[in-house]
């Protein structure tokens, strides 16, 4: 497996790969790599030639009071863990690298889509992720390119900016991976203390709940949203952002009873920790 640090090294490996005819998979990631990241990468290695793994954690996605600074960086086990599952190379720039220009271009989504769930509080998350996005893609030429549904939003986000913009890209949406009790797998659950990891579990758990009812034959959104409120709200230490249902594609507003493909989605805090998770219910 190879490391590059620089737009010229990847493109010259790029250019490479392309002549010699071969497909590319491209799993993004802000490192400190987990199961959920490595099967993203053996599902590419699984479809493709040649699987690149970026490494880089963004810093236009994150704002003013997040935890840019304090985000894992975790190199070394990340070369590891790509390698194991299959990757070909990693590419691991710098900010300066990614973003040469003070005055720089930038790509975003405009709409419902990037206003509600996690745009409603972070506003500029989302124009972060797809000017950070547009590049890779650009760089790495990728044939498929590979998200987890955990960040639902931004898989949503995305397609809608594949489509608009006629990207040569094949967005592939896996499923969450969870550890062995029900919590997603995440980098920021390296920040819970014990008693935080415990209580978290409560995400997963109103969500596979919420899942019972609807397949029992439950409806109405207001309903599932307010069951999955109320049991979140029976963990002390859990601090609600939203939990919010859309519809799928596009995130759009339903107001009915549900006729189609759902999003159940939460963002809740312990601690100082902002979690994120989510079910897809289809009717």
């Amino acid at each position: 497996m190879q490391l590059f640090r620089t737009v010229k090294d990847l493109k010259d490996f790029v250019r490479t790969a392309k002549k010699e005819g071969k497909t590319i998979g491209l799993v993004p990631t802000m490192g400190a790599l987990h199961e959920g990241h490595a099967s993203l990468i053996k599902a590419a290695a699984k479809e493709n030639d040649v699987v690149i793994v970026s490494d880089f954690v963004n810093p236009t996605q994150f704002g003013p009071s997040e935890d840019y600074d304090a985000y894992p960086r975790k190199l070394a086990a990340d070369e590891k863990v790509a390698e194991a599952a299959g990757a070909t190379a990693i590419f691991a720039p710098s900010p300066a690298e990614m973003y040469p220009h003070k005055d720089m271009t930038w790509v975003e989504v405009t709409g419902n889509i990037t206003k509600v769930l996690c745009g409603r509080t972070r506003p500029i998350h989302f124009r972060g992720v797809a000017t950070v996005c547009t590049k890779l893609f650009n760089l790495s030429q990728a044939d498929r390119a590979y998200f987890g549904l955990k960040d639902a939003q931004q898989t949503e986000v995305l397609r809608r900016m594949v489509e608009d913009l006629f990207m040569n890209v094949e967005l592939r949406i896996m499923p969450i991976v969870r550890e062995s009790d029900g919590l997603a797998k995440s980098s920021r659950n390296v920040y819970l203390s014990p008693e935080e990891r415990k209580a978290a579990l409560i995400l997963s758990r109103s969500l596979k709940h919420a899942k019972e009812a609807f397949a029992a034959g439950e409806r109405d959104p207001r309903k599932l949203v307010d069951q999955v409120t109320a049991e979140i709200r029976t963990e002390p230490m859990s601090n609600i952002d939203y939990v919010e249902l859309y519809g799928m594609p596009g995130l759009t507003e339903v107001t009915g009873p549900i006729d189609g493909r759902v999003l159940l989605a939460v963002a809740v805090k312990f601690g100082t920790t902002r979690l994120i998770d989510n079910v897809v219910l289809e009717g």
